[in-house]
């Protein structure tokens, strides 16, 4: 199998070098031929590790491939860790690039940075295949800030367009704030155990979890607990938490199909595989968790009602993404960690069909995104409109998609988790996620309702033109609709309920709320739809949707109203809590305004104007009075030479 692992990895990378450095010289064609065969490759692989983990009981493997350098005992090293969960992981990410790959050929057919686009997006999948498959801290890292770097290169691929360079910048610097605690997270994991290997710190962590250390002198804080919230910081900013979210809405100005591929399966997800795999870590800290739960719990709920008012298609989507991240974390603080990846996974098909969706719908309507504009595309785009409806099923958890499975799951699964009778952390948590089904069926068929059905609000000449996309666009669709719709009846019972995950995930004995709802509610898929109806999470969703389908299609004169009468919730909405103008106006104009008092005060007026030119000036000035003593005559000379010896004479008589 180590074979496998090298081609899986290394054979995006090269497919990347080649369509980067030489595409001009392959072509177009060559261009997307190489990339989409080498992703296809790493694909074909990365399934074929899954079904041996899956059916074939292939045991976990623990590789190192080279040691880069030892210093101090301290290895750094690059390996791969094959377990259960990175083959979950691999097959997700490599299967959902693959349907952009082959998407971004209909997408961006007529764009002059063709081979670029498909070097970059190539390289982003070996990125989050190197984070995923790392055995050690210094290799995550390594892939952590790859797929920083890289989608900092793709939200900015349209470089001449000032939109998408504002929001390429304020992706790399919003997520600079929680990789800096994430980089001091392992930092501390090196200084309490020596080592940055998986397997030998977690071998230690009880160790460390007896530990403490003092941050402010004086104050011990318990270690294992600074660690874990400092490299939950780093999850912030990859998975776009409160308050580290506000760089994902933004994200959208690069091209769609990297809009899917960011929010799908790579860069995004990678926060909370992270903080899964960190799992014998978070387990030793009820504080770190709780820190976890609540934050996931407030992006859950938030960020969802902030999708109502969104105009962007792509933006919609976005908030989406944001708010099932949430439901992904706090899962996680509940120590479901099987139900967050579960959902993480089926939420990469049905996000990533959303998002190609939504990027059908902008070809057709010549790259036209906003909602209120559209309309009546159903009879234009049938495989777009099925296609769409099959993903926001799921999104928003209709019985049967995978999106019921892994979200209802995940909901009953904080209902009974640990924390349940904990107060306020249990509440907050529960009526987020619980009141978050509503907001989702609520934004997601305003969405849909508004772009697909109701009255045409197109022009005449846009609408004269609408047809359905070409084959390499929706071929991409179908076959990301079948997972979407069927994934969760195949892996619901093996993932949450049989211990897929073995050893790769870790709960404390006492805890594991997925052994609890094995015993008390999972009694098949069918039995699983009986309790649904029993259940708020059922009924929510589906006033939700009733709600958008009466509001938007049947009286589309009420929202006007609503808006007009909560004209200052609106406004809150809209402004997005006014975090942007928190960061942009508040920490950044701060920051530029320090710095400008720092370079006119400090800079000009005390360096340049004081020290530097202020001495300069000085001993001109001094040199311009020594110059009027040389006169050039003698006489004057000799007058000074008979003063300066009386004074020095007196000087020697009066202190002898």
């Amino acid at each position: 199998m180590y074979s496998y692992y090298l081609i899986i990895v290394l054979a995006p990378l090269a497919a990347a070098i080649v369509a980067g450095l030489f595409g001009r010289q392959i072509g177009r064609a060559g261009s997307h031929w190489i990339t989409i065969l080498a992703v296809g490759l790493s694909c074909a692989f990365s399934c074929l590790v899954l079904r041996n983990m899956f059916w074939g009981g292939a045991e976990s493997e623990n590789i190192s491939v080279y040691t880069w350098a030892v210093t101090d005992g301290l290895n750094m090293e690059v390996g791969f860790l094959v377990d259960r969960l990175t083959a979950l992981m691999m097959a997700v990410v490599t299967f959902v690039s693959l349907m952009v790959h082959v998407y971004t050929i209909g997408y961006m057919h007529d764009d002059p940075g063709y081979q670029r686009f498909f070097s970059y997006i190539s390289l982003f999948t070996f990125s989050m295949l190197m984070l995923v498959m790392s055995n050690n801290f210094l290799q995550l890292f390594f892939g952590w800030e790859a797929v920083g770097l890289m989608s900092y290169l793709l939200i900015g691929f349209w470089f001449k367009r000032e939109n998408a360079i504002f929001a390429n910048l304020k992706a790399f610097l919003v997520n600079r704030l929680g990789d800096f605690g994430f980089i001091l997270g392992i930092s501390g994991i090196v200084m309490f155990t020596g080592s940055l290997d998986y397997a030998e710190v977690f071998a230690r962590a009880d160790s460390v979890a007896a530990q403490n250390i003092e941050v402010f002198s004086g104050t011990p804080w318990n270690a294992m607990t600074v660690i874990c919230v400092l490299l939950f910081m780093g999850a912030m900013g990859k998975s776009a938490q409160a308050p580290l979210h506000v760089w994902l809405p933004d994200s959208m100005a690069g091209p769609t199909p990297i809009s899917a591929l960011i929010h799908a399966a790579t860069m995004v997800t990678a926060g909370i595989f992270m903080v899964a795999r960190m799992s014998p870590l978070f387990e030793l800290s009820a504080t770190a968790l709780a820190v976890v739960i609540v934050i996931g719990a407030i992006t859950a709920f938030f960020t969802g009602l902030l999708g109502i008012v969104q105009n962007d298609i792509k933006r919609v989507i976005a908030y989406s993404t944001l708010s099932q991240l949430g439901y992904m974390t706090v899962a996680l603080g509940a120590s479901a960690y099987g139900a967050a990846i579960f959902h993480l996974m089926t939420h990469a098909f049905f996000k990533s069909l959303l998002f190609l969706a939504a990027g059908s719908v902008i070809i057709a309507l010549h790259h036209e995104q906003d909602i209120r504009k559209m309309g009546g595309l159903r009879k234009y785009m049938p495989i777009t409109y099925w296609t769409a409806l099959i993903g926001s099923l799921a999104l928003i958890g209709f019985p049967g998609s995978s999106g019921f499975f892994s979200k209802d799951l995940l909901i009953e699964a904080v209902k009974e988790s640990h924390w349940h009778g904990q107060g306020a952390v249990y509440w907050i948590a529960y009526l987020s996620v619980l009141l978050g089904v509503f907001v989702t069926a609520l934004y997601s068929f305003r969405m849909f309702f508004l772009v697909f059905h109701g009255e045409e609000r197109t022009d005449a000449k846009t609408r004269s033109h609408i047809h359905e996309s070409p084959w390499v666009v929706t071929v991409p669709l179908v076959v990301l609709a079948v997972p979407s719709a069927i994934i969760g009846w195949i892996t619901v019972e093996p993932i949450l309920f049989d211990g897929f995950f073995g050893d790769a995930i870790v709960v404390r004995q006492g805890i594991d709320v997925l052994a609890h709802l094995k015993e008390t509610i999972w009694h098949g898929s069918f039995a699983l739809f009986l309790h649904a109806v029993q259940t708020p999470v059922f009924w929510l969703a589906a006033a939700g949707a009733f709600t958008a389908w009466f509001l938007y299609l049947k009286r589309p004169d009420i929202p006007a109203t609503i808006k007009a009468r909560f004209s200052g919730l609106y406004n809150l909405l809209d402004r997005k809590y006014y975090m942007d103008d928190l960061y942009i106006k508040g920490f950044a104009a701060g920051g530029r305004s320090i710095g400008n008092a720092l370079w006119q005060k400090g800079d000009q007026l005390v360096i340049d104007g004081i020290i530097v030119n202020g001495t300069a000036n000085s001993i001109g000035k001094l040199a311009g009075v020594m110059r009027q003593i040389q006169t050039g005559y003698l006489y004057t000379y000799a007058f000074a030479m008979i003063i300066g010896l009386t004074m020095l004479l007196s000087w020697l008589i009066w202190f002898r």
